[in-house]
C-alpha cells in the first residue's frame, strides 16, 4: 500500500479475530519501529510485546483508556524516557509500527494513558521510562479499517508564513 494512501484511509481497529499474528509479521512491525528516525539518533524507545492472555487481561483492567486491549492477540507497549524527546520519538515509532502492521493486513489503534503503577509493575518498566502508549495488534473482525476519515479542513490547521493566515 502506498504510504499516503495508508495515512489517508487506515482507521482505528478495536475488534480483532481470535487468530494469532505470526512471529514474522511481528518481527517486520518491530523492525519498522527500530528503523524510525529519532532526535539525535538516540533511538531511546523500547518495545515490549505482550501475548500472555492473563497479562493482557490485567493490562486492560488497569488501563485508563483502551479497556479492549485484551481483545487483541497481542499488544506492543511503547516505552520512552521521561525526559527529552522520548515522547515525540516514541510517537513517531508507534506510527511506523501501525503503518507497517496495516500494510500487512493487521489492524491497530494507538492507546495512551496507560502508564499506571499496575501496568508498570506487570511489564517491569524501569523508573526512568514511561509507558508512552500501547498498540494492540490483530486481524480485524471487519475488513481492515479503511475508509473516509473525519478531519478538519486543511485551512483550519495549516498556515502560510504566520499563524492565522490560512494555507489554502
Amino acid at each position: 500500500m502506498e504510504t499516503f494512501q495508508a495515512v489517508r484511509t487506515l482507521l482505528a481497529v478495536r475488534e480483532y479475530q481470535d487468530k494469532p499474528v505470526p512471529d514474522e509479521v511481528i518481527l517486520k512491525v518491530l523492525e519498522a519501529g527500530r528503523l524510525t528516525g529519532s532526535s539525535r539518533n538516540r533511538q531511546a524507545w523500547h518495545f515490549v510485546v505482550v501475548r500472555e492472555r492473563e497479562t493482557l487481561r490485567q493490562i486492560a483492567q488497569h488501563a485508563i483508556t483502551g479497556r479492549y486491549l485484551d481483545k487483541a492477540p497481542l499488544v506492543i507497549a511503547i516505552l520512552a524516557p521521561r525526559t527529552g524527546q522520548g515522547p515525540v520519538d516514541s510517537g513517531r515509532a508507534g506510527q511506523d509500527l501501525a503503518l507497517v502492521a496495516g500494510e500487512m493486513g493487521v489492524g491497530s489503534v494507538f492507546v495512551t494513558n496507560v502508564d499506571t503503577p499496575e501496568i508498570r509493575r506487570l511489564l517491569a518498566v524501569p523508573d526512568d521510562l514511561v509507558v508512552q502508549a500501547m498498540l494492540p495488534l490483530g486481524y480485524p473482525v471487519k475488513k481492515l479499517g479503511r475508509g473516509r476519515k473525519q478531519r478538519k479542513a486543511l485551512s483550519e490547521i495549516a498556515h502560510r508564513e504566520r499563524f492565522g493566515v490560512p494555507w489554502a
